[in-house]
């Protein structure tokens, strides 16, 4: 059996209200609840959060809030293992277990269904703990700089510089869209970044991680771009 568990805090301040906040004429949380449904991967779909507005909307969209998530997981300090790891000890106190679990992030509209299944999958195949998509930097991430105070450049690894693009090793980061782990893995506290994850490779420039008013603009140009084709 497997599950799907939206981590869905009430308190953003960044963004206010950015869990429920409209995207595309929705509230941006449905298009994770959406894609979990559509998946066909969970036996539950449910919402782990500490605010009643963000509940009601969870449910009006066919997510499950069997329970709210106490105070002290949900301030800016609080871990995604943590409020994954409550979640899934609150269930097995009602006689509840899973053999996996996907964390899906409620401001990830480009999460598809497709996505979660291929993710499932690589992660069975692989026999990996975990598994999350990455996306390659769109440059060598080895000819990387810094700018001091008076925006003079310094490279992080000079031994690089005249070394073509095409010899430099590919280097990958994590989207921050969704987090396939074992539950057994989760429970036990194992580090996502490990030898025992894999990576779904996507393409680039296909997702966008959602921080700032900034990020949230360039999110809905791009969602735009993407429906119109």
């Amino acid at each position: 059996m497997n599950i799907a568990i939206i981590p869905a805090r009430g308190g953003s301040k960044r963004i206010p209200g950015k869990n429920v906040k409209p995207f595309n004429g929705k509230p941006i949380i449905a298009y994770s609840i959406e894609a979990a449904l559509k998946s066909g991967c969970f036996d539950r779909v449910i919402v782990s959060t500490d605010d009643e507005g963000i509940a009601l909307v969870a449910k009006e969209y066919g997510a499950e809030v069997p329970f709210m998530r106490p105070a002290d997981i949900a301030d800016d300090y609080s871990t995604t293992l943590m409020v994954i790891e409550h979640a899934l000890k609150a269930l097995l106190a009602r006689g509840e277990s899973y053999d996996d679990c996907c964390c899906i992030y409620a401001t990830a509209p480009f999460v598809t269904a497709v996505q979660l299944r291929e993710g499932l999958q690589q992660m069975k195949q692989r026999q990996a703990d975990y598994l999350f998509p990455v996306c390659e930097y769109p440059s060598p991430i080895q000819r990387a700089i810094s700018l001091d105070d008076s925006f003079n450049v310094t490279m992080f690894a000079p031994e690089n510089l005249n070394t073509r693009s095409q010899d430099l090793t590919r280097a990958y980061y994590d989207t921050g869209q969704f987090y396939w782990g074992k539950v057994s893995a989760f429970l036990g506290s194992k580090p996502i970044y490990s030898d025992k994850a894999s990576g779904l490779v996507l393409p680039k420039g296909s997702v966008v991680d959602i921080d700032t008013h900034e990020d949230w603009s360039l999110a809905e140009a791009l969602f735009e771009f993407y429906q119109k084709r």
